[in-house]
């Protein structure tokens, strides 16, 4: 029974009580505004929803976090020592990338698991064992099958997720929102770069290693103006529309990247072949040689992500291998390592940060590539062929 002022939920002639959960998004997130599309619009709303994400729960001058979804299970926690990041899609690479985050920064073992393969597993489980189960809907069904399934097991469950009241913030122990707003686009983009701020947190805030506090607050002042340096690229969506329309005739991407952006060649690969419909395989590149080089010529571009990190020097030898058999490269790389110009054909800068926080802005140039042809392909952009937002069957 619903009125104006009141509601009741009834079974036979009992009345019962359910919890009453508000709808974080407003009539404005419906809408495209100006926008062609729902994918660009959430794209440009990349900056505002990695602050939301990141509001309240980063004390930089203190080097603090806060999140209070874990506050509950947090002498649990202390427990853990190995954790099973589990997901689909694009939130399965950002589990990749929180796999590296937990083991470097954090130092607990992790591992990036695929529901739909680990509910199949026989799982080696203590009580020191716990899983992180992502996704944008919290509707996934392979996370639900496997989140029921370890919860059998009484292994210790957290969430993230953006959907206030889905099934997995149900149904796990604990968990964090994203709150990046809404998202229609089948293509999960604003998400993705929430799930990374969430996962950057989270491995700091279970890390059981010993932070000096100048290095902790460095982290968290970095992470704090990431919003800007995603404003700052966006400011190249224009460029970005150029490329899109030079390599439009390729049917054909490699991606390439290695460490914490080897996930991100995989995301952008999803994302061509989701928006754009066309082929392309992401992969690290040190095993270029190993196999996928032979496939190399003017005919396949490869798109390589280069920011100034630690295997910045081992990317470059890449280029030089896919160069050397006339392969077209796309680079993406930061502002101040212009020698890259010599070796790719065409280069996309992005602004410097901490090399783990480097997946947060190397992703969304990809985006904007991803869209843009698209658009120029003519493709269905925000509801792709054969997909649909929330995979909730097998």
């Amino acid at each position: 029974m619903l009125e104006p002022n009141r509601y009741a939920i009834l079974k036979g002639k009992k009345q019962h009580r359910k919890k009453i959960n508000v709808l974080d998004w407003s009539p404005d997130d419906v809408s495209k505004g100006s926008y062609p599309h729902f994918m660009l619009k959430e794209i440009m709303e990349e900056p505002e929803a990695v602050s939301k994400t990141l509001a309240g729960r980063i004390l930089p001058s203190k080097g603090i976090i806060k999140l209070g979804g874990l506050e509950l299970v947090k002498e649990k926690l202390n427990q853990i020592d190995y954790f099973y990041l589990i997901s689909c899609g694009t939130a399965q690479h950002a589990a990749k990338i929180g796999e590296y985050l937990f083991e470097e920064w954090g130092g607990i073992k992790a591992k990036a698991m695929t529901a739909s393969e680990f509910r199949y597993l026989e799982p080696v489980l203590t009580e020191r064992t716990a899983a992180l189960f992502i996704s944008q809907s919290g509707e996934t069904a392979d996370n639900l099958a496997a989140l029921r399934y370890l919860k059998k097991k009484g292994v210790l469950t957290l969430g993230i997720t953006n959907v206030v009241g889905s099934t997995q913030a149900r149904e796990t122990d604990a968990g964090i929102y994203t709150r990046c707003g809404l998202e229609i686009a089948v293509g999960s983009t604003k998400a993705f770069l929430s799930q990374l701020a969430v996962l950057v947190m989270l491995a700091l805030y279970l890390s059981k290693k010993e932070w000096p506090l100048t290095e902790k607050k460095k982290i968290l002042e970095e992470l704090e103006h990431l919003p800007e340096k995603i404003s700052e690229i966006l400011k190249s969506s224009a460029a970005i529309e150029n490329l899109a329309k030079k390599y439009k005739h390729f049917n054909h991407f490699y991606l390439i990247g290695r460490k914490y952006n080897f996930p991100v060649a995989l995301e952008g690969a999803l994302k061509l072949k989701e928006i754009a419909y066309v082929h392309a395989e992401g992969m690290p590149a040190g095993e270029l040689k190993h196999g996928p080089l032979a496939l190399v010529d003017k005919n396949l571009p490869t798109i390589a992500l280069c920011p100034s990190d630690s295997v910045y020097d081992k990317m470059l030898i890449a280029l030089e291998e896919i160069k050397s058999r006339q392969g077209v490269i796309l680079a993406i790389a930061n502002s101040h390592r212009q020698e890259i110009k010599k070796i790719a054909d065409d280069v996309i800068f992005i602004p410097a940060t901490l090399e783990p926080l480097s997946p947060i802005l190397s992703v969304v140039p990809l985006q904007l590539f991803s869209y843009y042809l698209a658009k120029q392909l003519g493709r269905e952009i925000d509801k792709p062929r054969n997909l649909a937002k929330s995979v909730t069957v097998e």
